[in-house]
């Protein structure tokens, strides 16, 4: 009879230790499938001064890319010292952001169709209504998401509208 319990329990053993093996094996080979998988892309931010003095002295930067995503902070209708332009003419303030926005998406090889989120601040909710259709020349394909928003007031008394903007560019 101990012949045989000690048979059976070296068959036992055995096999746990099959197992073992086989789990410790199966183990290794989904740790080198884990590590063959895994890769980490560190994505740098690439900043971009549009009025680098100007920018400064108030603080931000005009847009920031990581990765294929786009930050562009509000344009203003401003010459290159900083200098309100177009004081009291809706239209042209409006114009005004759309070419220094265009300035920005040029940099990165982009197009306003590469636009997913466009938010526009206003202190004259009445006119940017009235001049809303000039954005049918700025977006030939689609319009991206984005809100209007009427502002008491921009950084400046003389800013009627601020543009700001999220790309995503297509690679």
């Amino acid at each position: 009879m101990k012949k045989v319990n000690l048979d059976f329990h070296h068959l036992i053993l055995m096999m746990i230790l099959s197992v073992v093996c086989i789990s410790f094996q199966g183990c290794k080979e989904a740790e080198k499938e884990v590590e063959e998988e895994v890769t980490v892309k560190i994505e740098q931010r690439e900043y971009f001064n549009l009025r680098p003095e100007t920018e400064k002295a108030y603080g931000y930067t005009h847009a920031v890319k990581i990765g294929n995503d786009i930050k562009i902070s509000g344009a203003v209708s401003m010459d290159n010292d900083g200098n309100p332009t177009a004081v009291g003419d809706f239209e042209q303030q409006m114009k005004n952001c759309y070419a220094d926005l265009e300035k920005i998406l040029t940099h990165y090889g982009c197009t306003f169709d590469d636009v997913v989120v466009e938010n526009i601040f206003t202190t004259n909710m009445p006119l940017l209504l009235e001049h809303g259709a000039y954005r049918g020349t700025i977006y030939t394909k689609n319009f991206p998401t984005g809100s209007w928003l009427g502002v008491k007031e921009l950084a400046l008394p003389e800013f009627m509208i601020e543009i700001e903007m999220e790309v995503h560019k297509m690679d």
